[in-house]
């Protein structure tokens, strides 16, 4: 049963993030109808570096595979998937996203040279068990590598246009989600992201964002690992969800999203059945602390830059926000906060809470409670 409540963010605010060491098609630890967000990035089906994960749960990949059926292999991993798409519904709130990235593969089985359309089979899965497609974004992944193109080089009717792309795909389980108690609009309210912030994070295409290199020692685990850039599930989060929802991700791996919820205010579960990633998980609550605060400090710097851009342009801006005294684009900016967390204690081995106070502007140096870059930004993690 999930022992994770809403609460949303108050001046000072705790969340609390829970690691679950359970197969992600049986959730049974989650309750019904308890999560707000879904954001994970699963083992991507006939990428090679993910046979042995699947065809330990289904023994005919590995037979598939061997006999170089190669579209036999793609259905029978995405069955396995299909069973966690299900328990995705069954948790996920009505109202409430589901985002899941995911990356087409590219693969020759014998000599044959085939793409094997994850996104398609994952989203023709979402539809069947009733979730309501939406846009979906494609993260523009670019390369420089010399080599990257396949097939035939300078030769025509041979050569195979390069995969440079991964798709984050967005559903919704039922109809919109309704703010109807004042509280649950005040969260809302503070939730809210800069207006610049929506003009790219709601662009049908991300370009600014790298794939990042998986900081693991371990070659088993990188193995293992879907780990994605903490940007991916910090937007996503912001975009989809307010402050004080529960965020859950069913293949949680090393714990980006579980560390993305936290940056964001927002609670979190995170399922994952490899136990070899057990030490990487909540193993350095500090780090969350500097990725968190450096993100915010950067989303105020840039916040400045624009409102700086505009003004010297002869822009006159009609709002103000409450919270930073500067000028927004919108009425709906105007109760916007950033809240940077301060503390963590380790309630147990699986859970963590996080505690957060108000960030305040770097470039209002007197403001009440100002955070300088002095000693006082030493880490305030503990651990109990």
């Amino acid at each position: 049963m999930s022992d994770i409540k809403n609460n949303p963010c108050a001046p000072v605010a705790a969340t609390k993030h829970r690691v679950v060491w359970a197969d992600a098609s049986r959730m049974t630890a989650v309750d019904s109808n308890s999560i707000d967000l879904i954001v994970t990035s699963p083992p991507y089906p006939m990428i090679a570096m993910w046979d042995d994960i699947f065809g330990k749960q289904n023994r005919n990949i590995h037979k598939a595979l061997k006999k170089n059926n190669g579209m036999a292999a793609f259905e029978a991993m995405h069955l396995l998937l299909d069973n966690v798409w299900k328990e995705v519904w069954r948790i996920l709130k009505p109202g409430r996203f589901a985002c899941i990235n995911i990356g087409d593969a590219t693969r020759t089985i014998g000599d044959h040279f085939a793409l094997y359309p994850n996104h398609a089979r994952i989203l023709s899965a979402l539809t069947r068990l009733g979730f309501t497609p939406l846009p979906d974004i494609l993260w523009r992944k670019q390369t420089n590598a010399p080599n990257k193109f396949m097939g035939s080089g300078m030769l025509p009717a041979g050569a195979y246009v390069t995969l440079e792309h991964e798709y984050i795909l967005i559903a919704r389980k039922g109809g919109k989600r309704e703010f109807t108690q004042p509280a649950e609009k005040q969260g809302r309210r503070e939730s809210a992201y800069f207006w610049e912030e929506r003009n790219t994070w709601f662009s049908d295409v991300w370009f600014d964002i790298k794939g990042s290199r998986q900081a693991l020692t371990d070659p088993a685990l990188r193995k293992r690992s879907a780990a994605f850039p903490f940007e991916i599930p910090y937007r996503l989060i912001n975009m989809y969800s307010a402050k004080g929802d529960t965020v859950l991700d069913p293949f949680l791996g090393t714990g980006t999203t579980s560390w993305a919820a936290m940056a964001a205010c927002r609670n979190s579960i995170g399922i994952e059945m490899d136990r070899h990633f057990k030490p990487t998980v909540f193993a350095d609550p500090a780090a969350v602390r500097m990725a968190a605060n450096a993100r915010i400090d950067q989303r105020l710097k840039d916040h400045r830059a624009f409102v700086e851009e505009r003004q010297d342009k002869g822009y006159h801006f009609k709002h103000m926000n409450t919270h930073y005294n500067f000028p927004v684009m919108t009425a709906q900016e105007k109760s916007l906060r950033l809240d940077r967390p301060v503390k963590a204690r380790k309630i147990d081995e699986n859970i963590l809470q996080i505690t957060y106070s108000m960030a305040i502007d770097h470039q209002e140096p007197n403001a009440p409670g100002h955070d300088s870059a002095g000693p006082r930004q030493k880490s305030l993690f503990t651990t109990d």
